[in-house]
C-alpha cells in the first residue's frame, strides 16, 4: 500500500495568459475575446458581482469594447506584465523548488486573427524563450492551448465556436504549436475547463446571451465543435509527438444529496452527469453518453453533426484527466434552497462547510471524493490543475504577507491529496491556482488574491508591480522540498 507522493509527483502551480500577461498588441498580439471584458475600478463588490454573474456584456458593450483601444478598464490587457516579467516570476518559481508550471498559451499572440496563414513569429519566440527558461531552471511545461480567449476576429467574421469552420483554424494552430513548440512542452491540454461553455457561455464558447435566440442550443452546438476539435487536436499530438502526454480537463463540481430524500439524490446524479460526467466520457470513451438523449429531448436541442464526427470523437482519446477544484455543493430539487457562490455557477448551499470571504464553499474531503470517483470511472492518471483560495491579503510595510488562511487552506486539500493516493488513485501532479496573484476570472480584480507571490497592484493597475513572497510561499516551498510529508 502506498504511504504518499511518489517522488516524481509534480508539484506546480498555474496561470493563464489573459489574466497574467499583459503585453496588450505588443510583439504582433491580435485581439482576443478576454481583452474585451470591462471593469470599472470604482465598482463595489456587490456590482461587480453583478456585472458578471455569468455573461460579463451586453452585444452594446461587447461593440464599445472593441471600439475602446485603451487598458484602464479592461484588466486583462493589463494583467501582472508577466509578458515582460516572466523571467524574473520564473526565477521565484524555480527558488520555489517548483517542477511543473501551467499556463496557457495565447491564440491571437500566434495567430492574430485566428484564420491566418502563417503565424506571428514573434509571439512564437515568446513562448520558446519562456519555456526554454523554465527547462532551463528545471521546471516542466503545461501548456493549455485555449484558456477561454481566441481572436476576436473568429468571432465578428465566422460566428466563433458556433461555426464549424472555427474547428479547423484551431486544429491549425494546434499543430502549429506541437511543430515549434513541441519540444519544450511536456503535458498538453487543449482547453480549459470544458464545461465552461454551459457555465460561463463567453469565456467558454464566446456567446452573448442577447444575441441567441436558443442559448442552451448554441451553447451544445459549439460544445460540440470543441470537442471534435479537442479529438483531432489530440489525435494530431500522438502522430507528430508520440511519447508526449496531452489530456482534458473540466472544472469539477462535486455535489452531494441535499438529504436523503430519494429525489434529492436523483438530482446528484443529474447534477453528476449533465455538469461533469458528460465531457469526459466524450473525451475519455470517444462518444455521448446515452443519458444525454433525455437532457437534450428537454431544452429542445438539436446537435448538428458531421457523418464523420463519431469516427472523429473514437480516434482521439485524452490519456489524462486535469481539473480544477475550488468547492462542493449540494443538489435538491427543493428550488428555495439557499445559493452561495461558487466557480462558474452559483451553488447550493451545504450547512456543514465554512465558506471563503467570496462565498465559495470549502470542502478538502470532496476533493478526495472526487479524486475517487473520477479514477475509479476512467483509471486514467489524474492531475489537479486548479485548486487555489481567493481572498484579500495585506501586505505589511515590511515587505511581508501574513495568509495562515491560505496555508490551513492547501494544507487541508493536500492532506486529502495524500489520502487520495493511499486510496490507491493515480495522481501525477498538483498545479495550485494562481501561483503568483493574477487577475481574478470572474470578478476581473485583483483584490480576489490567490497566489502565494503578491504582486502589488490594485484592481486598477495602480501599484509598483513589485512581488513578494507570503508565508505561503515558504510554506509550499517546505512541502514540494519534502514531496508533501511536511505540512505543518
Amino acid at each position: 500500500m502506498k504511504t504518499g507522493f511518489n517522488k516524481d509527483f509534480l508539484w506546480g502551480g498555474a496561470i493563464s495568459c489573459s489574466q497574467a500577461d499583459g503585453g496588450f498588441l505588443d510583439g504582433g498580439k491580435g485581439i482576443s475575446t478576454q481583452d474585451l471584458r470591462y471593469l470599472d475600478p470604482s465598482w463595489n463588490r456587490e456590482q461587480v458581482e453583478e456585472k458578471h454573474h455569468k455573461c460579463p456584456f451586453s452585444k452594446a458593450e461587447f461593440e464599445q469594447a472593441l471600439k475602446d483601444m485603451d487598458v484602464t478598464y479592461y484588466p486583462n490587457r493589463r494583467g501582472i506584465d508577466f509578458y515582460h516579467q516572466y523571467k524574473q516570476d520564473i526565477d521565484l518559481f524555480h527558488k520555489m523548488g517548483m517542477k511543473i508550471f501551467r499556463t496557457s498559451i495565447c491564440w491571437s499572440r500566434i495567430f492574430p486573427n485566428g484564420d491566418d496563414l502563417m503565424p506571428n513569429q514573434e509571439g512564437l519566440n515568446y513562448y520558446k524563450d519562456m519555456f526554454a527558461e523554465c527547462h532551463k531552471k528545471g521546471i516542466k511545461v503545461f501548456a493549455t492551448i485555449l484558456h477561454y480567449d481566441i481572436p476576436v476576429n473568429l468571432v465578428l467574421k465566422y460566428g466563433g465556436w458556433k461555426n464549424r469552420q472555427t474547428i479547423q483554424f484551431y486544429v491549425h494552430y494546434a499543430e502549429t504549436l506541437f511543430k515549434e513548440l513541441g519540444d519544450l512542452v511536456d503535458y498538453w491540454l487543449p482547453f480549459n475547463e470544458f464545461n465552461a461553455g454551459r457555465f460561463a457561455p463567453w469565456d467558454g464558447v464566446c456567446l452573448i446571451q442577447d444575441e441567441e435566440e436558443n442559448m442552451n442550443q448554441a451553447i451544445f452546438q459549439c460544445l460540440h465543435h470543441q470537442l471534435i476539435a479537442n479529438a483531432m487536436t489530440v489525435k494530431l499530438c500522438h502522430e507528430m509527438l508520440p511519447g508526449v502526454m496531452i489530456g482534458g480537463m473540466i472544472a469539477r463540481f462535486e455535489t452531494y444529496p441535499a438529504t436523503c430524500r430519494p429525489e434529492d439524490a436523483l438530482q446528484a446524479l443529474q447534477d453528476e452527469q449533465y455538469g461533469n460526467w458528460f465531457y469526459t466520457d466524450v473525451m475519455v470513451r470517444g462518444e455521448y453518453p446515452q443519458y444525454m438523449e433525455r437532457y437534450f429531448d428537454m431544452f429542445d436541442i438539436h446537435i448538428n453533426m458531421d457523418i464523420k464526427d463519431s469516427e472523429i470523437l473514437k480516434s482521439g482519446l485524452v490519456d489524462f484527466l486535469s481539473f480544477s477544484y475550488y468547492f462542493s455543493q449540494v443538489s435538491t430539487s427543493d428550488q428555495t434552497w439557499e445559493k452561495t457562490a461558487g466557480n462558474l455557477i452559483m451553488a447550493n448551499k451545504n450547512p456543514y462547510l465554512n465558506t471563503s470571504e467570496w462565498g465559495w464553499q470549502m470542502d478538502p474531503i470532496g476533493l478526495r471524493v472526487t479524486l475517487n470517483k473520477m479514477y475509479d470511472r476512467y483509471r486514467l492518471p489524474l492531475m489537479i490543475a486548479e485548486n487555489g483560495l481567493g481572498t484579500t491579503d495585506v501586505l505589511e510595510s515590511d515587505g511581508t504577507v501574513h495568509d495562515s488562511y491560505r496555508i490551513d487552506y492547501l494544507k487541508s486539500h493536500i492532506t486529502q491529496m495524500k489520502e487520495a493516493v493511499i486510496d490507491g488513485v493515480d495522481i501525477i501532479g498538483y498545479t495550485m491556482w494562481g501561483i503568483i496573484d493574477i487577475v481574478s476570472c470572474g470578478p476581473l480584480t485583483i483584490d480576489k488574491r490567490y497566489g502565494v507571490i503578491y504582486v502589488d497592484l490594485d484592481n486598477g493597475g495602480q501599484g509598483s508591480g513589485k512581488r513578494y513572497c507570503k508565508d505561503s510561499f515558504y510554506w509550499y516551498q517546505k512541502c514540494i522540498k519534502s514531496n508533501g510529508k511536511e505540512l505543518d
